[in-house]
């Protein structure tokens, strides 16, 4: 007998008993507030449910630094019927994660995609104000978003568009730019972040008052064995080529820089890797 098929079928098997669990409807857990003078961090989602899926760094931020961590929906998706259920959909899953959510139009933006960027320049420069307002309004400490090469074309859309926001601010403008992934695969991530298995099933949880989009495919079970995957690749990529992997479950891999003097520099050297009891913000640092 092969001695690693149980341990094969032990997954299959997760997965399908996993579509048993509610969608949404989960009782919601008691979430301190965050001080008034709390840092802020934007997490600028190209779709509802992209701030659960990346969003390993932002709830630890939230929960054991006391950020404040506030949603931005960039879109709503392009499906117009499905929008308004969408928006109460993320209502739901940023309540029960503590984030704080607003929108970046009533019913999000539109086109925001690299031939918009190239061919609308009006459309384009009014979802570009947009963003900034929400920057110059919060002040962040941080700001997540796609990196340049998320596939999705929104994803990659949204990129530019929170860079082109950040080129319109003044030079004394700083953030830290933590940049995220999901479709496409970032060559080059300078962070890992463990996520704890509480915190990992808090996200699920969250994800899954997606109802719409999980029931559709429900890609919240896989969710775990992708962030497993990106301990095998951070072990290498953040912790350099040949190095012994960290004792890490679950992890998600972000590329993080930092806007000063209006140019985006490097904000520390090497790669970071962050375990579940390092302090969270010890790699945002930007004020060092």
């Amino acid at each position: 007998m092969n001695p690693y098929s149980p341990f094969v079928s032990q997954f299959a098997r997760l997965v399908t008993e996993g579509r048993t669990l509610p969608l949404g409807g989960i009782p919601p857990l008691s979430r301190p507030r965050s001080a008034p003078d709390a840092p802020v961090a934007l997490i600028f989602s190209p779709h509802p449910d992209d701030e659960c899926i990346i969003g390993g760094l932002a709830l630890r931020l939230g929960r054991e630094a006391g950020w404040r961590v506030v949603n931005v929906a960039v879109t709503l998706g392009s499906n117009k019927e499905r929008q308004q259920p969408r928006w109460r959909e993320l209502q739901n899953a940023c309540g029960w994660l503590g984030f704080d959510l607003e929108g970046a139009a009533p019913n999000g933006l539109e086109r925001i995609n690299p031939k918009t960027r190239a061919g609308d320049p009006a459309h384009w420069s009014g979802a570009v104000k947009a963003i900034a307002g929400s920057l110059t309004k919060h002040q962040p400490r941080a700001i997540f978003f796609p990196h340049e090469a998320d596939w999705n074309s929104t994803h990659i859309g949204t990129h530019f568009l929170v860079m082109d926001a950040l080129k319109s601010l003044p030079p004394d403008f700083q953030t830290a730019l933590v940049e995220t992934e999901f479709w496409g695969q970032m060559p080059s991530p300078n962070l890992m972040v463990e996520s704890s298995g509480e915190d990992l099933a808090d996200l699920l949880a969250a994800l899954s008052f997606h109802v719409g989009e999980v029931r559709r495919n429900p890609y919240h079970l896989r969710l775990p064995a992708w962030m497993q995957d990106n301990v095998r690749r951070g072990a290498e990529l953040v912790g350099g080529q040949g190095g012994a992997a960290p004792d890490f479950t679950f992890a998600t891999l972000y590329r993080v820089r930092t806007r000063e003097n209006g140019r985006v520099t490097e904000l520390f050297s090497g790669g970071k890797q962050i375990g579940v009891r390092d302090f969270p913000g010890s790699a945002l640092d930007w004020s060092r």
